[in-house]
């Protein structure tokens, strides 16, 4: 049997939908939002009516039939940390979506908007594998002092699918896989998948692991103290400088890294040092993450629009094919990966899961 699911992506700035018919795409549309009219709400909450009118007519513009949907997929917002699945949103979950538990984030509204509008059609809504997603065993947790335990945030959504994408395509279940997962992208993250579990990963929001286009990932922490009383920055030039200021644009002045392979294949000194620093770090975020899994590894698969570069993928591979086959599964695609989500559960697959 074939679902019928309406996906929302909610952005800062813009929301992304799409209709599908199990994995097959029938309609896909970003319907942008100006800043005006983005600013024009006080909190991000207080943008729901306006979004879901705007999906709504774009849906009757299109001559879409909503009463024909069997489900509706919301990305999952900044709830508190779970464990990676899909879950059926209840009222629970909106109450923490709306205050925002772990912060306000426009992806707040993907569980609400799915809600109210399943809810009018007398239909399920679900979220998918949230950026929450935390499945860290214990020790993973402790980072050197005990106010500053380690988070997991990272690519979740994106990362759980190319993981069950390969566990299709090996026939293995993904419960008795070992999986190193490397998505990249405007960040990165490099996750340890045991028997189904992302059970070590690198923060990817906060400034954890390999340097990526805009972050700074690990830097020396003393020095970086000395920055932040230096007097000269405040706190939030400080977080820019780790998150949107940092990685290639801090070192070449672009988020691009095809303009940085560019340099690199040009033989810019520079350009090839940052370059071959960006390979160097994720290849050692993949060989430390490996001793996790205590060298049990069936794959490396890299994901993420950096992984479209060919030559960036062999060159990563130069440095980790002693330890497992690598796989490539380049880019992400969050709607299908939602659906597809939403499709294990409907389908009897998976069981829903509940939130707390």
């Amino acid at each position: 049997m074939s679902y019928r699911l309406l996906i929302i992506n909610p952005g800062s700035t813009s929301t992304k939908i799409g209709v599908y018919d199990g994995e097959h795409e029938v309609l896909v549309e970003t319907l942008r939002h100006s800043s005006e009219e983005i600013l024009s709400y006080e909190t991000i909450y207080d943008q729901k009516s306006f979004r879901k009118k705007v999906i709504l007519d774009v849906l009757k513009n299109k001559k879409f039939d909503i009463t024909t949907l069997d489900a509706v997929v919301g990305r999952g917002g900044m709830l508190k940390p779970m464990p990676g699945g899909t879950y059926e949103v209840d009222d629970l979950m909106i109450e923490d979506l709306k205050v925002g538990v772990q912060g306000q984030h426009a992806s707040n509204l993907g569980g609400i908007l799915s809600k109210e509008i399943a809810d009018e059609l007398g239909i399920k809504a679900f979220i998918v594998d949230p950026v929450v997603v935390d499945e860290l065993q214990e020790v993973s947790r402790i980072s050197g002092l005990p106010e500053l335990p380690r988070k997991s945030k990272f690519h979740a959504l994106n990362q759980k699918a190319v993981a069950k994408r390969y566990e299709k395509e090996s026939g293995k279940g993904y419960d008795n896989l070992n999986l190193i997962v490397v998505h990249m992208g405007g960040g990165v993250s490099v996750g340890a998948h045991q028997n189904g579990r992302v059970i070590d990963v690198n923060n990817a929001l906060d400034g954890d692991g390999p340097f990526s286009p805009e972050r700074a990932g690990s830097v020396p922490v003393g020095d970086l103290i000395t920055m932040c009383y230096s007097g000269k920055y405040t706190e939030s030039e400080m977080h820019n400088k780790l998150v949107g200021k940092g990685g290639y644009v801090a070192y070449l002045n672009t988020n691009d890294a095809r303009d940085v392979l560019k340099l690199k294949e040009a033989g810019d000194e520079y350009g090839s040092l940052i370059y071959d620093a960006f390979i160097y770090q994720v290849s050692k975020e993949v060989g430390s993450i490996a001793t996790v899994l205590k060298g049990k590894v069936d794959a490396i698969i890299l994901t993420g629009g950096i992984a479209y570069g060919e030559k960036v993928c062999d060159d990563i591979n130069s440095y980790v094919e002693w330890i497992a086959p690598m796989v490539v599964y380049p880019g992400e695609d969050e709607l299908l990966a939602l659906a597809q989500g939403a499709i294990r559960v409907l389908s009897g697959e998976e069981k829903p899961k509940k939130y707390f």
